[in-house]
């Protein structure tokens, strides 16, 4: 007689718990926020990549401030002296420079000179006197210079900031991926054991009916409640867990510059990794010594031992001896260039070079030190971005096969469970046995939640190891 009792108030009580939850106050319609869309929002709004942005302006700053080493000059030099109406002199001397790439400086000038006690050898003619000329270094300074090193190293930073900009953006794409992914397993996990604390409560309800129609004893309800609390506090502590993952999550939603908080209805869903691959441009992955040398860091790297370069040419030339040489032709008039001739012109040399140069031999040793150290380091970033690379294409491998593997237990044990239940509503198994496999297969569950995220987590890990970019749009 229990036995044929049992199963139809086993049955009646499911169909009454699931009106009883049915009659609650409905939550807020779901929505879903998927990850292209969530990626979307990063890549547009975030302030940090607007912030990486400015390494562009700096570089592009460097670099006009470097072309100004190159700008023509206009130069007035005037100067009088008057005491007790004597004139001493009246000197006016303006020049317009041109300078050129090498060591080499076109000059026109005017000069106009006046007064008593006037240096002879600034005496020019009444109307003024113009010269055109040009001045060149012949061997410090003739194939580099402060101003051609500094516009170099000017082009060479632009490039390294724009490196190091990719840097910056991959390494936020990542945080952020990783963080829609934890949102997505404490999410799953919390629907995990919603899912099953139903059916706690279902088989809770049952046994305190038996109870009370006296099939069963008291102390069996024990049992169920116990059970049903244990799965309610592991429900809390996974809604708490989905809570904090959503606080996080808001860190990366940005919209015109201002924070956006996720209302409890959002919800993520679990991408497919075809679909991870696409967002992340990890298709069609095989050229790891490509990948290596257009890695940010390699490139930034790159750049500064080029920039070190330039630096140690220029002081491997300041070892040369200062020879300059200008040559100026010499007019009253400025409009008829015949006028300019080799019968009247003003020319100088100079000529300086410390004994020992000690100061110039220093900074060469210096300069190459610093290269050398640079290809240290250029050379254990690429190890460590190679090993990296290999690390995550081993983990995916892995994990893919302990997803298939994990899949096929959950199969197994929703079976198990299924069987069980159905033996127990013919009064053949207990709440005991039912309870345990369910118990397994909740584990199964997580399991298999948690490898399908960490199976997200490894492809995005690749799309940082290899320093992979996604196009951004930035204002």
């Amino acid at each position: 007689m229990k036995q044929s009792i049992l199963p139809i108030v086993f049955i009646y009580f499911l169909a009454c718990t699931h009106v009883f939850i049915g009659q609650e106050t409905p939550p807020l319609q779901e929505q879903q926020l998927l990850f292209e869309e969530y990626l979307g929002y990063v890549k547009q709004h975030h302030p940090l990549l607007k912030q990486a942005n400015l390494n562009l302006t700096i570089g592009e700053a460097y670099l006009l401030k470097a072309r100004g080493g190159f700008d023509p000059k206009i130069e007035v030099d005037y100067d009088r002296k008057k005491f007790k109406n004597i004139e001493y002199y009246d000197q006016l001397n303006a020049a317009f420079k041109i300078p050129t790439w090498y060591g080499v400086e076109f000059k026109a000038n005017f000069e106009q000179n006046s007064g008593e006690f006037l240096n002879p050898n600034l005496t020019v003619p009444e109307d003024g006197l113009y010269s055109a000329g040009v001045s060149f270094s012949l061997a410090q300074g003739l194939l580099i210079n402060d101003r051609m090193a500094m516009l170099k190293k000017a082009k060479f930073f632009r490039e390294q900031t724009k490196a190091e900009r990719d840097l910056i953006v991959n390494e936020l794409i990542f945080e952020a991926a990783k963080t829609y992914f934890e949102w997505v397993e404490a999410t799953n996990e919390q629907k995990i054991y919603r899912n099953y604390l139903e059916n706690a409560l279902i088989r809770f309800n049952g046994i305190k009916r038996s109870i009370e129609v006296g099939d069963k004893a008291a102390i069996d309800s024990t049992e169920a409640r116990i059970t049903f609390q244990n799965r309610k506090l592991s429900l809390e502590a996974a809604t708490l867990k989905r809570q904090k993952a959503a606080l996080k999550i808001s860190n990366y939603l940005w919209v015109n510059d201002i924070p956006m908080e996720l209302r409890d209805n959002v919800l993520p869903v679990m991408p497919e990794v075809t679909t991870l691959e696409t967002s992340l441009m990890l298709e069609g992955i095989t050229d790891t010594e490509a990948l290596i040398t257009a890695h940010p860091k390699m490139r930034s790297l790159d750049y500064k031992i080029k920039s070190l370069k330039v630096d140690r040419n220029l002081k491997r030339n300041k070892l040369l001896p200062k020879l300059n040489l200008q040559y100026n032709f010499l007019s009253t008039t400025y409009d008829q260039i015949s006028k300019f001739n080799t019968a009247n012109y003003k020319s100088g040399l100079t000529f300086s070079t410390p004994l020992f140069l000690r100061k110039e031999r220093g900074e060469l040793r210096l300069a190459k030190a610093k290269i050398q150290d640079m290809r240290f380091e250029r050379a254990s970033t690429s190890l460590s971005i190679q090993n990296k690379m290999r690390a995550a294409t081993t983990e995916i491998a892995s994990l893919e096969k302990q997803n298939t593997l994990i899949n096929t237990i959950v199969t197994d044990y929703t079976a198990l469970v299924t069987a069980e239940e159905r033996k127990f509503s013919l009064g053949e198994s207990s709440l005991f046995l039912i309870n345990s496999r369910e118990k397994s297969l909740i584990n199964a569950r997580l399991k298999e939640n948690s490898l399908k995220v960490k199976l997200l987590s490894s492809n995005a890990g690749l799309f940082n190891a290899a320093g992979l970019n996604v196009d951004t749009a930035i204002e």
